[in-house]
């Protein structure tokens, strides 16, 4: 029966998301009884918040688990709104406010409404691993424009003129940047939006799931920085990232009311609404201060200089930029290729070095190239000081073994 049972094409253009892909295999060795410390999760460490909690647990006491509207009830709809005006100066009608099960939903619904064959999405790299596999199970071309570590892995001005073409549909802006915390300025921003400007048929999705977790500078998103772009941004952002809720998957957008329409019909057909307690939840977190996340981004930058800090300790082995934003260290990692490792083995790419230090340090990480770019290895230090001081010591000894 295996034999005439096939699996529809569409699947030959995706594949597992590499971070989900290492956190697999850190799990499986945990549970053969290895110690693992997984530097691959793009998750914080830190417990959603008290108020939070207790806002989806009196949800479900109160009776709100049934369905709700499927892009969101008022009150969340009415907090996202507050939430774009207050933070980023931008005023959306209800009719232009989704909310969803994870701002990946949003952003595979937005392309699926609007990619088709030929299409195409220009992704500067390195990126988060899902945009391609997004775009190519929408039926349309990824086109990557490489943005190189000496430019601080920005695109240029320059790069984007060049890159569009009457099938451009969409340029992605992820800023601050998974995975190498780059953020862009609203000066920058503002010269990105100039040549796009000049190109009418293509749309913005601005990820800006980090936006708070910003050490150096402030945090401007592209519709903001430009206002002529406004009915061609979809902005994108959700609660998982700055309020610890990733389980509890809840995204939202504000963008044009024709886009917002098509991605409620496709979601209407698929997921419907957002979890009902997460949605009560979510709205309680938008609505109140986010003083407590204050001692938690200064955890963060602390550990963020742990890591560089980790890495002069590597005899050139490995090395980085400081990263302004979100919580990862985008490390280069060429001064370990060709490298020989204890037990004879040589390391060519940055895959190799990635499973050298998880079988040698016992270090989960994401090789650069699953991101778009090598040879890098990406650091998620989002996780407790102690293991990942342990961690550091451990990546100090494997690069002294080779």
């Amino acid at each position: 029966m295996g034999s005439t049972l096939k699996l529809a094409p569409r699947m030959s253009a995706v594949k597992e998301s590499p971070t989900a892909a290492t956190s697999a295999k850190a799990a499986a060795l945990i549970a053969d009884g290895r110690d693992i410390i997984n530097l691959g999760e793009g998750e914080l460490d830190f417990d959603t918040p008290e108020h939070i909690c207790e806002a989806g647990i009196l949800a479900i006491r109160n009776g709100e688990t049934r369905y709700t509207p499927v892009a969101g009830t008022d009150r969340l709809k009415q907090a996202i709104r507050r939430k774009f005006k207050t933070d980023n100066g931008l005023e959306y009608q209800a009719n232009q406010i989704i909310a969803a099960t994870g701002a990946k939903q949003l952003i595979f619904n937005a392309m699926l409404a609007t990619v088709s064959e030929g299409g195409e999405v220009l992704i500067p790299i390195p990126s988060w691993v899902s945009y391609p596999d997004i775009v190519s199970l929408c039926g349309g071309s990824a086109v990557h424009i490489n943005c190189d570590e000496a430019s601080g892995f920005k695109l240029t001005p320059e790069a984007l003129a060049e890159a569009i073409t009457e099938k451009t549909k969409w340029l992605i802006l992820n800023s601050p940047n998974n995975p190498t915390g780059t953020v862009y300025d609203a000066a920058e921003l503002k010269a990105i939006a100039a040549v796009l400007i000049n190109h009418p048929h293509v749309m913005v999705l601005a990820d800006d799931i980090y936006e708070h977790i910003i050490y150096d500078g402030q945090f401007t998103t592209i519709a903001e920085a430009e206002p002529a772009l406004y009915e061609r941004v979809l902005t994108v952002n959700g609660v998982s990232k700055i309020l610890s809720m990733t389980g509890w998957r809840l995204g939202y957008a504000g963008g044009p009311s024709w886009l917002i329409r098509a991605m409620e019909i496709l979601q209407s057909q698929s997921t419907t609404n957002a979890s009902s307690i997460s949605q009560a939840a979510a709205a309680a977190g938008l609505e109140a201060s986010l003083d407590f996340f204050h001692p938690r981004l200064e955890a963060l930058r602390n550990r963020r200089d742990v890591v560089l800090a980790t890495l002069k300790r590597t005899a050139g082995c490995l090395s980085a930029g400081i990263p302004q934003g979100a919580f990862y260290v985008f490390a280069n990692c060429s001064g370990m290729i060709g490298s020989t490792t204890p037990n004879g083995g040589k390391l060519v790419t940055d895959v190799d070095v990635a499973s050298y230090l998880l079988e040698q340090a016992g270090i989960a990480l994401v090789p650069g190239s699953a991101f778009g770019a090598s040879p890098y290895i990406r650091i998620a230090f989002a996780i407790d000081d102690t293991r990942l001081a342990e961690a550091c010591e451990r990546l100090v000894s494997a690069c002294a073994k080779l």
